[in-house]
């Protein structure tokens, strides 16, 4: 069985982190994450913001750091100001790099634009979007109201472009960007359960490779990036990690084992960064190949009741 990098499951910074990447491959950059205060998110803003400590160094390194910055700068916006100032502190005091907590409703454009105006009077610039914020719940299509579709769809769909759209008018149009949209294979195959969450990506999706090809021109990246089943997350207890029944089809996928969230952090700093320079337009799955092999039929639709019934 493939062995993950360490990684805590709470909110919380790890306790110790070895750097896979050069410790400064996002040196003076910026980076406004959505939904950073927790989960996926939160991990993200961590593994970017990480910088390669003197006590990590050896000796006769050290002279040749002293006078240079490692790592990224974060905004990380939440609905919870409470929330993500906690986060904002946590990421601050793990690596020395400045982080902006901002609270923020990614469905109101006009608060977006207060965020990202003063998201640049504080760091003079931002390089790398993450949109990360969504909502998710497990519902039948039957049961499924117009209202609770349309919500999944808005945060999740309309608020990636809202964000996107506000970037790239303040920043992005002239000076180049990159984004990455955190999504999900839902919509791959259709999934029980799931039709406003898996519609709701599969149109971030489509949004992703549009944009890529529309801001191309101006020097704006633009990819997806789909997790798997991410242990310690918030979606994670909400889409089932409680049943037996849901961890023995993780069990059953190729790599059999769920990912964490330093490894959706991982594959999120390629892509942000120059390793990715040539990279745009594309959908890169992180789900130890879940998406395959991982069942899917009306058995679910009982594993949720009895799940639901215990609520």
């Amino acid at each position: 069985m493939a062995q993950p990098p360490p990684d805590v499951r709470e909110d919380d910074c790890l306790p110790e982190y070895r750097h896979l990447f050069c410790p400064d491959l996002l040196r003076d950059k910026v980076a406004f994450i959505t939904g950073g205060g927790s989960g996926i998110g939160f991990r993200i803003a961590e593994i970017f913001m990480r910088t390669l400590l003197f006590r990590d160094v050896p000796l006769d390194e050290i002279l040749g750091l002293i006078h240079s910055r490692h790592g990224c700068h974060t905004v990380i916006a939440s609905r919870s100001l409470p929330r993500v100032s906690m986060a904002a502190r946590k990421l601050a005091v793990a690596t020395g790099q400045r982080c902006l907590p901002l609270s923020l409703d990614v469905r109101a454009p006009l608060a977006i634009m207060a965020a990202v105006e003063q998201a640049l009077k504080e760091f003079g610039k931002i390089d790398i979007l993450i949109n990360c914020a969504a909502g998710n719940f497990l519902c039948p299509a039957s049961a499924l109201s117009s209202n609770a579709f349309k919500t999944v769809m808005d945060i999740d769909t309309l608020g990636t472009f809202n964000v996107s759209r506000v970037l790239y008018e303040k920043f992005f149009h002239d000076h180049g960007g990159v984004i990455v949209n955190i999504t999900a294979t839902l919509g791959t195959r259709g999934q029980v359960l799931q039709v406003h969450a898996g519609s709701a990506k599969a149109a971030v999706d489509a949004m992703t490779r549009h944009l890529a090809v529309e801001w191309g021109p101006q020097n704006i990246r633009v990819n997806s990036l789909a997790p798997g089943p991410i242990s310690g997350t918030e979606g994670f207890r909400r889409l089932g990690g409680p049943q037996a029944s849901t961890r023995a089809k993780v069990l059953a996928s190729p790599l059999q084992r769920l990912g964490n969230k330093t490894e959706i952090a991982h594959s999120a700093l390629f892509l942000a960064s120059p390793l990715a320079s040539y990279v745009t337009g594309a959908l890169l799955v992180v789900d130890g190949g879940a998406w395959l092999t991982f069942p899917n039929d009306i058995q679910s639709l009982a594993d949720f009741s009895s799940f639901s019934a215990k609520l």
